[in-house]
């Protein structure tokens, strides 16, 4: 595995950033752009709307799930929190800009 993109790979998912959840934060973050723009708002807010509904999420997760508990460490669960809002914020300002 010489493949520079393998390893990076590799390292997401054996740090916790990657899991079987990215994919629906992602569509997620699409979602809500969308149905933001839909409404009215503007590429900003529909962006924003993203990060905003993302971090409540997060927090939500935390509440029920815990971090260490659900994620094995809290570094793990740190840096799948930061995916998470990094790949919805980003599918949705990649959609709108």
């Amino acid at each position: 595995m010489n493949n520079p993109l393998a390893k990076l790979y590799s390292w997401q998912i054996s740090s916790g950033q990657l899991d079987g959840w990215t994919s629906y934060h992602l569509a997620a973050g699409l979602f809500i752009a969308k149905v933001a723009q839909w409404c009215g708002s503007s590429d900003l807010w529909a962006v924003l709307w993203v990060l905003i509904i993302g971090v409540l999420w997060e927090i939500f997760e935390v509440w029920v799930e815990g971090t260490h508990e659900t994620y094995g460490t809290k570094k793990k669960w740190a840096y799948n929190t930061a995916a998470d809002i990094i790949v919805e914020v980003g599918a949705a300002a990649w959609m709108v800009w």
